[in-house]
């Protein structure tokens, strides 16, 4: 069964990680080597996005395709646990502990 991408979905991804990054789309297009509209149309789903920037965007956010298009396969909860990871995996043990702590609390 072949399953084609939401594109709307894959944009609204990308936008959200965007400004939880602090970047605005001109910030982003300079970082991934395109221009601003094209960043603007992937994000309201006017363009499908290529695969050579699909990566570079991932790659720009500090994310992985998998965790743009997590919301779009059924194994979804394999590309939250890596993410999570990735989010992670920089912190100091002492964040480490206080992060296990709030999982355990929930």
């Amino acid at each position: 069964m072949e399953q084609e991408i939401d594109y709307a979905k894959l944009g609204l991804r990308i936008k959200e990680l965007r400004i939880k990054k602090g970047l605005t789309q001109d910030n982003l297009a300079e970082l991934v080597g395109c221009n601003t509209s094209h960043i603007s149309n992937i994000e309201n789903n006017h363009t499908k996005v290529s695969l050579n920037v699909l990566l570079s965007i991932a790659n720009t956010l500090n994310t992985s395709i998998d965790y743009l298009l997590a919301n779009q396969y059924d194994n979804s909860q394999l590309a939250l646990d890596n993410e999570i990871l990735r989010a992670i995996k920089d912190c100091d043990n002492q964040k480490k502990e206080k992060i296990l702590k709030i999982i355990e609390i929930i």
